[in-house]
């Protein structure tokens, strides 16, 4: 053991299944879970849809709600859930000095603005004069505001009182990866006592859903399990909406303030492999050996999209590596984006601190029995990215 191993003290979770880690654990812990989807709204594409939130119990006052976006009330909220969850959000001692590092998109489009220019086009060919006008007399000013990816960050400063360091990563999955990884070193260097880290996603947004299907990555069929759409219409991705936000503290801080962990925040690898040369596979059971190893069946976490592809390359990597358990949390919550590998890390210390495995939540998931002693949590980019954590008792 030493001062700086890093410990996860505070978890906030939204996705479809609830809010909150009780939620979270009641619905995945239990045999057969049941994901919510939403097939009708977005056809031909399922999407795990929100669930009803009071934003006031997270974000009291109603003017800093409005103006933000959705997916910034959503970050800011799941913020609040993990600063209470860790006995810090009263604390604005604490919080003055806690460092913030936010897995950010770019923002929401104004749909309406956007439907107005594809209409006024149909009958215009001066297309560069109208998209002068429609930009000058349309978009409201504090548009350009809330587009900015550091503005999920400027919230829970202004809501939360967080007010220590502040960065922002912009890149999917590669955006959480790199969040968790840098503040997991400041740590461990000593340049960092505690840390919010997270991220949120928003896909009930056309714009959000179109960004995927440009690329030909949505699932189109009958919703399947994560691991079963390999044969399917469509790229494979189901997304959803969620967020995860962790409380990341030395271990010496944590002790200090007589917090009990959930669990330590062993070794978190990443990379960047090639997609067109086949290597992708190798680089992720090497990202694999590289958090260290565990006798006996592994619990692994996985934050697999369904792309093709990319999740063929974790499936047959995993395999390679030794006896996997693997849980795709896709399946129960959708692809999370931004929110994917805080999200993976978080169920990973829940198992860890409760002591005991998820089931399957598909079949073809192998069982795992007994207490886990350690966990591996995954995020393999549906484009780009990937990383991996092992996460372990504290």
């Amino acid at each position: 053991m030493s001062p700086r191993d890093v410990v996860i003290t505070g978890i906030g979770l939204v996705s479809s299944l609830g809010e909150g880690v009780d939620a979270h654990w009641q619905a995945l812990s239990r045999p057969g879970v049941m994901p919510v989807t939403e097939a009708e709204r977005y056809a031909p594409y399922t999407i795990h849809p929100l669930p009803e939130i009071d934003w006031s119990q997270q974000i009291a006052k109603r003017g800093d709600q409005r103006q933000m976006e959705t997916w910034q009330r959503l970050g800011t909220y799941t913020a609040g859930l993990a600063l209470a969850d860790a006995g810090a959000k009263d604390d604005e001692a604490l919080c003055s000095t806690m460092d913030m590092i936010v897995a950010a998109g770019g923002g929401e489009r104004d749909e309406a603005v956007d439907q107005a220019i594809l209409d006024a086009s149909v009958t215009r060919n001066d297309r560069d004069v109208l998209l002068n006008e429609k930009l000058s007399t349309e978009l409201r000013p504090t548009l350009f505001l809330a587009q900015l990816s550091n503005l999920l960050a400027g919230n829970i400063s202004i809501v939360h009182k967080v007010t220590g360091s502040s960065r922002t990563f912009m890149g999917e999955e590669g955006a959480g990866i790199a969040a968790v990884e840098t503040a997991a070193a400041r740590i461990r260097a000593g340049q960092s006592t505690h840390a919010l880290v997270g991220g949120a996603f928003q896909t009930e947004h056309f714009d959000m859903l179109l960004a995927y299907e440009l690329g030909g990555y949505l699932h189109r069929a009958p919703w399947k399990p994560v691991w079963d759409r390999a044969d399917t219409e469509g790229g494979g991705v189901v997304t959803g909406s969620g967020a995860a936000f962790l409380v990341l503290e030395s271990r010496e801080h944590a002790q200090q303030r007589d917090r009990k962990p959930y669990a330590q925040l062993g070794a978190v690898a990443s990379s960047r492999a090639s997609r067109a040369d086949d290597k992708l596979a190798q680089s992720i059971a090497d990202l694999v050996s590289a958090t260290g190893r565990t006798d006996g069946r592994l619990l692994t976490v996985s934050g697999a999209s369904g792309a093709h592809s990319a999740t063929a390359a974790e499936a047959a990597a995993l395999a390679s590596v030794g006896d996997i358990a693997l849980r795709g949390v896709s399946t129960a919550t959708g692809h999370l984006k931004e929110a994917q590998f805080p999200f993976a890390i978080a169920l990973a210390a829940l198992a860890i601190f409760n002591k005991s495995g998820y089931p399957p939540f598909s079949t073809g998931e192998a069982a795992f029995e007994g207490e886990p002693e350690a966990v591996l949590a995954t995020a393999i980019g549906y484009h780009r990215f990937e990383g991996a954590a092992r996460v372990s008792r504290a």
